[in-house]
């Protein structure tokens, strides 16, 4: 069934063969009764008017598809209120980059470059690394 959803048959054939047209419809029909019985009610309702298994498959591919914003919000407050706290540095670093992947993942247009990625790191550094960031901002090249 899935060349009707995605492969080779995901238009009806010509109307010229009767035939074709008769075994293609009956296919689709299978892949539309798949895709209803599989997903739950209120996604049932998005492709309800959907006259091919294409075009019902396309609409779950755009809705899945979509930055999940509440989850982009939640994973960059996370990231702007990570400390170090307990954690080594090596801890600390690790939670910053794997945090800075799961948006960079969800949005590969949010713009975390390294500028950014130093002032969280160092804005969340434990009270005794003070006096060497004191230090470092003064140095005329910042470090990677």
């Amino acid at each position: 069934m899935w060349e009707v959803v995605n492969g080779y048959e995901i238009a009806p054939p010509s109307t010229e063969n009767a035939e074709e047209l008769r075994k293609w419809k009956i296919k689709a029909g299978k892949a539309m009764y798949v895709l209803k019985i599989t997903i739950e009610n209120e996604l049932l309702r998005r492709i309800r008017n959907d006259d091919t298994p294409k075009v019902a498959w396309d609409t779950f591919a755009s809705l899945f598809s979509k930055t999940n914003d509440a989850h982009l919000q939640y994973l960059d407050n996370e990231l702007m209120s990570t400390t170090q706290g307990s954690k080594s540095i090596s801890e600390y670093l690790t939670k910053i980059k794997d945090l800075c992947h799961e948006i960079l993942d969800l949005d590969p247009k949010e713009n975390i470059n390294g500028e950014r990625m130093r002032s969280i790191i160092i804005n969340g550094l434990r009270p005794e690394y003070n006096a060497f960031i004191t230090a470092i901002r003064g140095w005329p090249i910042q470090p990677s």
